[in-house]
């Protein structure tokens, strides 16, 4: 079997679950032309606790982690099951750092569930999360990450969603476009996640990084997937960029993706519906 790639993804708001956009349209074509994993393991930004920890139950339930969203939102479901087995090879693959097997806290949010919605409509392929420790130092975040490579040739799909920049607080709805020094920072972590993942955190030096990252939930799960680029000495490429509402990135990052992959997104993107996103060159 041949090594799975790995993804950070951009997911934005809970409403591209059912938006038609360049970013979900690009979605659409990520499902389409990577290959089919096994399972996927998530790092989703949205389950950020005192703790790590991996969804071990065989169904994990849809979670709806937000507020003031349409019925339509609120009743969504992605039934994909669980893989209890592989939760608990994950724990024993993560020592001698601890994480715990969670049976009935969690199961998947928005994070997960919106680009999922896309990349994988039928929630046929076995499904976890990865819980983010937020009482851990940002290294931490690339040394498990680093942990779990072995995954990748088992046929697992890691994905990290989240956005590198994340800024609610300064959010203009309208903007079609990022603000200056949102765009100066999204273009500062590409650079970086293409010359050197492994060193991702030099990003906290930039000074538009106080900004851009006000809380690190968002940003952390990048930093699993730089995690296993740099264990397999390998540059992230940038597949999506572009920053939205002033103040959020959709940028997505692949590790191990096939050449043509840029370009089959590019042309998805490009599309008018999500059905012609799903075309053939």
């Amino acid at each position: 079997m041949s090594r799975m790639p790995a993804l950070f993804v951009g997911h934005g708001s809970p409403t591209n679950t059912f938006d038609n956009t360049s970013y979900t349209r690009a979605w659409r074509a990520l499902g389409a032309n990577l290959p089919r994993p096994k399972a996927i393991l998530v790092i989703s930004g949205h389950w950020y606790f005192g703790t790590s920890a991996v969804t071990a139950m065989k169904h994990p339930r849809t979670i709806h982690d937000f507020y003031g969203f349409s019925a339509e939102l609120n009743n969504f479901q992605y039934p994909a099951p669980g893989d209890p087995e592989l939760a608990h090879r994950i724990v024993e693959m993560s020592k001698p750092l601890w994480v715990g097997a969670d049976n009935d806290q969690w199961g998947l949010d928005h994070g997960t569930w919106s680009v999922l919605a896309h990349m994988y409509p039928d929630a046929d392929i076995p499904v976890l999360q990865l819980s983010i420790n937020g009482v851990k130092p940002l290294e931490y975040h690339l040394e498990l990450g680093a942990k779990l490579a072995a995954l990748r040739d088992e046929g697992v799909m890691i994905l990290g969603t989240g956005n590198i920049v994340h800024n609610l607080g300064v959010l203009q709805r309208h903007a079609e476009h990022g603000e200056d020094w949102a765009e100066r920072f999204e273009q500062a972590a590409i650079d970086q996640a293409r010359n050197d993942p492994a060193n991702m955190l030099d990003l906290l030096t930039h000074p538009d990084f106080a900004k851009a990252v006000p809380t690190p939930d968002h940003f952390i799960p990048v930093l699993y997937i730089a995690g296993l680029a740099a264990a397999a000495g390998e540059p992230l490429e940038c597949l999506i960029e572009g920053c939205v509402m002033g103040s959020l990135s959709m940028t997505t990052f692949g590790l191990d993706c096939d050449p043509g992959l840029k370009s089959a997104l590019q042309r998805a993107a490009e599309a008018e519906t999500l059905e012609q996103a799903m075309e053939p060159a």
